[in-house]
């Protein structure tokens, strides 16, 4: 068994207490002391730390007497860094920003003409980073609102809509989300997305546009985190989430993580071959418009059996706007489908993440990005 060092406790105990305020929002010493089962000692001397360092402040007092340290209330040091979350969808670029804390502090949407295709940019602008305050572009901003003049690449716009949204703050970490299959070598997508405007190294470009690091993920992908997070799948180790929308796509998470695959192609489940096509042309909403919930139902339970016969997740969730709108009825009934296909019991749940899901697990992501570089890793 591996002995802490005092560098390791310290470092711990410090996590801890910053988990504990990211969760409370303030707290004084006592409670601190109470919720960590820390002396009184050790929680004096981590405060001290952590506030010499710029990472917690005093933000008011409680207590009858509000007087000396036990009556101090700390809190976050809310603006020690900002994250983006973005949502590239085939027609809008959504885009959110998020102190530390995870309090939103400003959001952008810009529309992406989908009747022409956005020009695809040549060689990559070098006319200077966006995210610290100043508009993208070679010299022009992106009206708000719209898409951008002829010439303007999607590039332009996504970086145009993060300074929208960010403003004066520099950002700390920028997640991206968007359809298709990201290449875990590379981090670009491995094919078309059919996104106006997307071209090959497209993630390359953003990071010389933005004066961040920035990541593409995808979009399902981040829909999971969400749901793991603050969803139908909060407390649970293994699931996979069915995303039912204009786009048709899985997510797998098994052992509390991610699960990608050796090539990005984990949950490309759009082309599972099924009676009377592929899954994605059975249940996008494009094609199940004029069927009863049955009928709806027994498509989903027959293309989430492949995800449940070779994972064996224990609870499937339904997302995108079939999911959510379905409800606790439409899982039901998937359930009740699924369990006459296979021997394997199997929770199905709708989506309950409020709004937008991917948006969500961008956000999340990149703030635990700026958790992990800020506040430190949790020592193994």
């Amino acid at each position: 068994m591996k002995t802490a060092t005092p560098q390791m406790a310290r470092a711990i105990n410090d996590r801890l207490a910053l988990d504990l305020l990211l969760e409370h929002g303030t707290l004084t010493a006592p409670q601190l002391r109470a919720l960590t089962g820390l002396s009184r000692p050790t929680v004096s001397d981590l405060i001290e730390r952590l506030r010499v360092n710029g990472l917690i402040a005093v933000v008011g007092e409680s207590g009858e007497d509000r007087r000396g340290p036990n009556a101090r209330v700390y809190g976050i040091v809310a603006d020690r860094a900002h994250v983006a979350g973005v949502d590239v969808r085939r027609d809008t670029v959504n885009v959110t920003v998020a102190d530390i804390t995870g309090r939103t502090v400003g959001s952008a949407a810009r529309p992406l003409k989908t009747g022409r295709s956005l020009k695809t940019a040549g060689p990559l602008d070098t006319a200077g980073p966006a995210g610290a305050g100043r508009p993208a572009g070679a010299g022009q901003s992106v009206e708000p609102g719209r898409s951008g003049e002829p010439g303007d690449d999607l590039v332009t716009i996504i970086a145009g809509t993060v300074a929208e949204a960010a403003g004066h703050r520099s950002l700390h970490a920028v997640v991206v989300g968007a359809p298709g299959m990201v290449n875990p070598h590379s981090g670009e997508l491995a094919t078309d997305n059919g996104v106006p405007g997307w071209r090959p190294n497209l993630l390359q470009a953003l990071r010389h546009r933005i004066d961040a690091p920035v990541t593409l993920e995808n979009e399902v992908n981040l829909a999971a985190v969400a749901e793991h997070r603050i969803g139908s799948a909060r407390g649970r180790k293994d699931f996979v989430l069915l995303w039912l929308d204009d786009g048709v796509g899985a997510a797998v998470t098994l052992d509390g993580r991610l699960r990608r695959g050796a090539s990005g192609g984990a949950g490309e489940v759009g082309t599972l071959g099924l009676r009377g096509g592929s899954f994605c042309d059975l249940v996008s909403t494009e094609f199940i418009g004029g069927l009863d919930r049955d009928s709806v139902a027994a498509r989903i339970a027959e293309g989430a059996f492949a995800s449940v016969a070779v994972l064996d997740p224990g609870l499937v969730v339904l997302g995108g706007e079939t999911g959510r709108s379905g409800g606790d009825t439409l899982a039901a009934l998937v359930g009740e489908r699924l369990a006459a296909l296979s021997p394997v019991p199997t929770q199905v749940r709708p989506s309950t993440v409020e709004g937008n899901a991917i948006l969500h697990g961008a956000l999340l992501t990149a703030l635990s990005i700026a958790h992990r570089d800020v506040f430190g890793e949790v020592p193994a």
